[in-house]
């Protein structure tokens, strides 16, 4: 019979706590390799990007509400103002008040608005306008070659009648029908659109002169002329305003350039 002794045995125990030991070594997770990062620093690097990325926009959205805040009022709306100043002054010009008939300012008392302007060429109709009223236009459908006549009420401004007289092909008898027999204080508003004088006689222009008109005398064939003149006046008219028909200073081909008159007329008083 073999004797143990007693070093054997603790050598023999020694060795099993050994290979135990080797063998949950071998069951656990391999270390990673030197010089590479391990799987748990790597998926704190994949999160790192994003969480900066949201924490910037996180930032900015908050600035951006903190300075909205601010501009509304709350701390210095004076900001506000200086930007929307600078944008207006920008992007925005100042227009011009506009009175009647598209005047740069207001009749006095008494006083009717008015705008003649001739016609261009025999393309673009002409226009009378009296006191914001289009008396006369392409759009009233009432405007044509030659001659182009609005009788106004010389005491309240009302319309009396409007009509267009074709001094290229027409009869001359019917404008002198139109104006012979006006009344004392009427209103002649007269805007010519192509050929205003082909078939103007020297009557027509005496009735013209008598009503204050000082370039009657010396309109011919496609000339452009606006006049405003009444029945009774004793001086010419300041309203009124010519332009030859010359190959050297037309505006269009065979045309001159259109006319535009506007101002103020008094009104005559009433009769007692």
């Amino acid at each position: 019979m073999t004797l143990i002794s007693t070093n054997q045995i603790i050598s023999a125990h020694a060795s099993l706590l050994n290979k135990g030991t080797r063998g949950q070594s071998a069951g656990s997770p391999k270390a990673a390799p030197a010089g590479c990062p391990s799987p748990t620093r790597e998926v704190d690097m994949r999160l790192a990007g994003p969480l900066r990325i949201m924490a910037l926009v996180i930032t900015v959205a908050v600035t951006w509400i903190v300075v909205s805040i601010l501009l509304s009022g709350l701390g210095f709306p004076w900001i506000q103002q200086l930007f929307a100043s600078q944008e207006n002054s920008v992007t925005a010009e100042p227009r011009a008040r506009k009175y009647k008939c598209g005047l740069p300012q207001p009749c006095p008392e008494e006083h009717l608005a008015f705008r003649v302007v001739s016609g261009a060429a025999n393309v673009i109709g002409p226009k009378i306008c009296l006191e914001d009223r289009m008396l006369m236009s392409s759009v009233k459908d009432n405007v044509g070659r030659g001659l182009n006549i609005a009788l106004v009420n010389g005491v309240n401004g009302d319309l009396i009648e409007a009509r267009a007289f074709d001094m290229w092909a027409g009869d001359v008898n019917d404008l002198l029908k139109f104006i012979r027999p006006l009344h004392e204080g009427t209103l002649v508003f007269v805007a010519s659109y192509d050929d205003p004088a082909t078939k103007m006689n020297e009557e027509t222009r005496k009735l013209f002169s008598d009503l204050g008109s000082k370039n009657v005398k010396d309109l011919a064939f496609r000339d452009s002329w606006v006049f405003v003149g009444a029945k009774g006046v004793q001086n010419k008219s300041p309203f009124e305003q010519h332009m030859k028909n010359s190959k050297h200073t037309n505006k269009y081909e065979g045309w001159p350039e259109a006319l535009e008159m506007e101002g103020c007329i008094p009104r005559r008083p009433a009769a007692s």
